[in-house]
């Protein structure tokens, strides 16, 4: 029996801007001659092969800190993506024989969830070609990619139901709109605003401020902050939002 060796991470990568919540794409590059490359159109989800001397966290880091910028983010292994044939195209194939410089029949994916803060990513490998690009926007990815965004849809949607890791993807200071906003989009439907509000309103460790935005055109809207500490004194108590 010929032995399965080559296994991946890939991160689904995911940012709010305050009104759209994206996810960070890389656009593959085809590699034409010897430092010959040109864009193909076609997108991935930011990702690489296990090195030897690494833990499949260790990579997941090492991906997020070259594509984002940052290695301090909310990340969670999510799911195992190994089914035969989950290469279909033979130009795919090709394309991941060229980039690993490895005869690969078959991947194992690790696939992992991480939540940045848009404005302060900056990647280091410039080298990729990368977008943010809007969920509702999403075009068809390469490999199965797509399955892992969906997947990772539903993980995040059972995140928010019990944890607060909506707030990694939030200004240090927000507003309910802002938070509503963000809900609406990853449960996929509309909010009572009134209801909502007088939800958080209730909840200890959403900190009102003396603040207000700055640089709107509409009327300026009251800041909020999210409290870890009060978080977890209270946490037993919360029913959450949704």
């Amino acid at each position: 029996m010929k032995l399965l060796s080559h296994i991946s991470v890939d991160c689904v990568i995911l940012g709010f801007d305050g009104t759209k919540l994206h996810v960070l794409l890389s656009e593959r590059n085809i590699l034409l001659q010897e430092d010959t490359k040109i864009r193909s159109g076609k997108y991935k989800l930011p990702g690489d092969m296990i090195g030897n001397n690494e833990s499949p966290q260790d990579t997941a880091f090492r991906v997020l800190n070259n594509y984002t910028g940052r290695d301090r983010l909310f990340l969670k292994q999510f799911e195992v993506f190994g089914t035969p044939g989950r290469i279909k195209s033979p130009n795919d194939l090709l394309w991941l024989r060229q980039t690993t410089g490895i005869d690969i029949d078959r991947v194992i994916t690790l696939a992992y969830l991480a939540l940045v803060k848009i404005d302060q990513s900056e990647p280091k490998d410039v080298s990729e070609n990368l977008h943010w690009v809007p969920v509702d926007q999403l075009p068809h990815l390469i490999f199965d990619h797509d399955a892992i965004v969906k997947r990772a849809f539903e993980e995040i949607q059972r995140e928010l139901r019990t944890e607060p890791v909506g707030f990694e993807l939030l200004p240090k200071k927000f507003t309910i709109r802002q938070l509503q906003l963000l809900y609406e989009i990853v449960f996929e439907r509309e909010l009572d605003s009134r209801n909502f509000r007088k939800k958080i309103r209730n909840l200890k460790y959403i900190v009102p401020l003396e603040e207000k935005e700055t640089g709107v055109s509409h009327k300026p809207a009251q800041l909020f902050r999210f409290d870890p500490k009060l978080f977890n004194k209270y946490k037993k108590d919360i029913g959450f939002f949704i």
